[in-house]
């Protein structure tokens, strides 16, 4: 397979999306009290479902095959896999490869459990690279912190990573990489750093203030096709917009790749526990439309999108990424939509929270300030945004002044 398959459409309106799904996808579990619980992702699909997302007639939900060891060893280390599937059939921890920490307990089934995650992530490439799907989700996925030799950050196997080095294997000779987490994507910019096919976007909380400590801007990568945007706490919907905006528009037109792969971390959000920007659901959302056009307009339409962090269980993740599977299906939900009584309840049983009543934070529509407009030289944002123009764009040709 040496080229990319063309895409039916021009437009991202009435997309095909494919969705890769499976109960057992819940099995990634640290344990009671970890804040990465698999509820969050359980209620999303149901939420998806009580609005009629999975049932769309161009949005199929499909089945897979848990990664193999093949698969696994495209990004990780035999040896570290051989650590996951002892840790996770003995329950011994394994300091070395990160295995035990507060971050990454130990959990029965962990080998089977990360490996199935990564399964539908490049199930998903597959599914787009070969043309079956224009658009494919998975959003248990987005696991970017695991490194080649160890585990990190709630992350045990690098999915989007795994995925990105299946397109490469597969013919793609240039992947585009969007990671909207509010924690910078360190592991799949270490899998990438030398190679200048993928580029990788990371927009995050200043390392200054978050983990993984990582995602400075002069990390730069082989000519300068890894970026980072590195923001303050407190950076809310407007100015996140803005960085997003002057950064990854222009360089993935001038990247082009035939693939954009997305990670969605909704751990951005003001709610959300264990980081300190102030965005909503209504600015993600906003992110989510952005990045669809920009899939049609410089990868041909073919987009692989996962999910990622985000600790706020009922309030944030399931609307956030309900929103990211109704925009990749091409059909985006109206933030005034009410969220279904049946999944409230649901909510509540599986929480014992009560959950939102619409489908927005109250901001129906966020006004971006481009870059063109000129900039204050003055303000924390543009002074971060400029640091980042500065580090990459002459790698692109591009002017960190005026493009």
């Amino acid at each position: 397979m040496s080229s990319p398959a063309p895409s039916s459409r021009s437009g991202p309106e009435n997309c095909g999306l494919e969705i890769f799904w499976d109960e057992r996808l819940i099995s990634y579990d640290f344990g009671p009290g970890h804040p990465m619980n698999p509820v969050r992702v359980e209620l999303t699909m149901a939420l998806a479902r009580e609005l009629g997302v999975l049932e769309r007639p161009n949005v199929t939900v499909s089945g897979f095959e848990a990664a193999d060891d093949k698969l696994l060893r495209l990004v990780h280390e035999e040896g570290y896999i051989a650590a996951v599937k002892q840790a996770g059939a003995t329950g011994a921890p394994d300091p070395r490869h990160g295995l035990g920490t507060a971050d990454n307990p130990v959990f029965p089934g962990m080998h089977e459990a990360s490996a199935l995650v990564a399964g539908a992530s490049v199930a998903a490439a597959e599914a787009v690279w070969t043309g079956r799907a224009e658009h494919a989700a998975n959003i248990s996925g987005g696991l970017h912190h695991a490194l080649s030799g160890g585990a990190s950050g709630f992350c045990v196997y690098n999915d989007p990573a795994i995925a990105i080095a299946w397109l490469l294997d597969n013919g793609a000779e240039r992947v585009g990489y969007v990671d909207i987490d509010v924690h910078h994507g360190d592991g799949v910019q270490a899998a990438f750093y030398d190679d200048p096919r993928v580029l990788t976007i990371s927009l995050h909380e200043t390392p200054r203030t978050l983990f993984p400590g990582t995602g400075f801007p002069d990390e730069i990568g082989a000519d300068g096709t890894s970026v980072n945007i590195s923001l303050p706490p407190g950076t809310g919907d407007a100015l996140w917009l803005r960085a997003f905006d002057a950064i990854i528009p222009p360089l993935l037109r001038r990247f082009r790749p035939d693939v954009l792969v997305t990670q969605h971390g909704a751990d951005a959000h003001a709610l959300d526990p264990l980081a300190h920007l102030t965005l909503s659901v209504d600015g993600q959302r906003t992110a989510y439309g952005l990045l669809h056009r920009l899939a049609h307009e410089t990868a041909g339409g073919r987009w692989v999108a996962t999910g990622g962090g985000g600790y706020e269980l009922v309030q944030v993740v399931p609307r956030a990424w309900t929103h990211l599977l109704a925009e990749a299906a091409g059909g985006p939900i109206p933030p005034d939509t009410p969220t279904p009584e049946g999944w409230r309840e649901f909510a509540r049983q599986r929480t014992d929270q009560v959950a939102p009543l619409r489908m927005t934070d109250g901001t129906d529509e966020i006004r971006i300030s481009r870059w063109a407009g000129g900039y204050d030289p003055g303000n924390p944002i543009d002074q971060a945004i400029l640091a980042t123009r500065r580090a990459v764009f002459p790698e692109h040709g591009l002017d960190p002044m005026t493009d």
